[in-house]
């Protein structure tokens, strides 16, 4: 019976353990998906091999809360599909094993982040002229566009951009430009940038409780937006704090921010929160089509891979909640009087004047036993005489 309730203990603090570490991880945004939906296109150029005159566009794409994203391709070798979904995957779960896009991604995002459209047309032509490029009346978006897509290809495909003809069917006075921009974004500057979180906000835990009177928390808020709104639930006297106590608003509140809520001593009572926060889909991000590599008309296909160049803000929320108990009762119990007990009163001894130490009885009282006893025997005897004589 020991060994049983034992083994239903050990079970319980498992179970407990496994719920707190359950509770302190917190769930996973589900990940983003959408079509592809119109786009702005660049020149025409020339990545050699097949690709001597191949279109290049910055693809627009709208997920399914209706936010707008730019894409560029990272497969070059794969058409578009348009009619079904793309879904956000990390990088390590591109669909082509032995593409150049695993050893190389770390320098495509670089290439997205410093070229357009994160960087409009005007702040690029500054930056190549500042470096020594000569540019016929700057750059323009389909310049733009054309120069970031090469780029992208060669390190996505391994693909090299025709320096002397980049573009087979374009404005001659564009070629240089588009070499200027392409050689800028594959060239010594670009040290990669690793893969980036995607939009998220999330408040852990959610709902917590305590006692009437306590500041309750906190609430952990982890975000890679910027948190712009708080709407609140608040009984009377309820207020949102820091740690401190202090008020706070949607300015103070940032990714690792400490929430609380501050009671007022009293009855039991609940109240609630929520964050709205503007994120995006990190440039960078990879979309792969949902029906990659399956069967579709008896045959297989494949959906070309993009990866994100541009975004819209969007708005993403999160809630927290919290519920106390009364607070509790102090009672004064009022301690008995104190009271003083007395020893039982003595009778005092007779004076001691013979000097022996007193023991609690007289000395004289077996002397006075023994004379007793004596006069009764000598009483018994004259008795016993008499009776002879009669």
């Amino acid at each position: 019976m020991a060994s049983r309730k034992l083994a239903r203990a050990g079970a319980a603090a498992v179970g407990a353990s496994m719920a707190l570490l359950t509770a302190a991880i917190p769930a996973s945004a589900d990940p983003a998906t959408g079509k592809v939906d119109g786009g702005e296109g660049g020149y025409n150029v020339d990545v050699g091999g097949n690709h001597d005159n191949i279109s290049t566009s910055l693809i627009g794409f709208k997920l399914d809360d209706g936010t707008k994203l730019g894409m560029y391709c990272v497969e070059i070798n794969t058409n578009i599909d348009r009619e079904h979904a793309m879904t956000e995957r990390p990088w390590d779960q591109y669909p082509v094993p032995d593409s150049p896009f695993h050893a190389n991604r770390d320098k495509i995002n670089w290439v997205l982040h410093y070229a357009y459209p994160v960087k409009s047309t005007d702040e690029l032509s500054q930056l190549l002229t500042s470096n020594g490029a000569t540019l016929n009346n700057g750059l323009d978006e389909k310049e733009a566009i054309a120069a970031t897509q090469a780029a992208v290809w060669s390190f996505s495909d391994n693909t090299k951009l025709n320096k002397d003809n980049p573009l087979p069917k374009g404005p001659k006075d564009s070629a240089g430009d588009v070499v200027a921009l392409y050689e800028y974004l594959t060239g010594a500057d670009n040290v990669g940038i690793g893969e980036q979180p995607g939009p998220a906000l999330q408040v852990n835990p959610t709902e917590l409780t305590g006692v009437a009177g306590d500041r309750i928390g906190p609430f952990t808020v982890s975000t890679t937006g910027t948190v712009d709104e708080i709407k609140a639930d608040l009984p009377e006297g309820v207020t949102v704090t820091d740690k401190d106590g202090n008020a706070l608003d949607a300015s103070g509140i940032a990714n690792g921010t400490e929430i609380y809520l501050s009671t007022t001593q009293g009855t039991e009572g609940s109240a609630s929160f929520e964050l709205s926060a503007s994120a995006g889909l990190d440039t960078g991000r990879l979309f792969v089509g949902n029906q990659y590599g399956q069967e579709r008309d008896g045959k297989t296909k494949k959906t070309q891979s993009l990866i994100v160049a541009q975004a819209e803000k969007t708005t993403v929320t999160a809630a927290g909640s919290a519920s106390w108990t009364a607070t509790p009762t102090t009672t004064t119990t009022t301690p008995p009087a104190e009271t003083t007990t007395q020893p039982p009163a003595t009778t005092p001894s007779p004076e001691n004047t013979g000097g022996l130490a007193e023991t609690g009885a007289s000395v004289f009282t077996p002397i006075l036993i023994g004379a007793v006893l004596v006069a009764a025997g000598v009483g018994a005897l004259l008795f016993q005489r008499k009776r002879r004589r009669v």
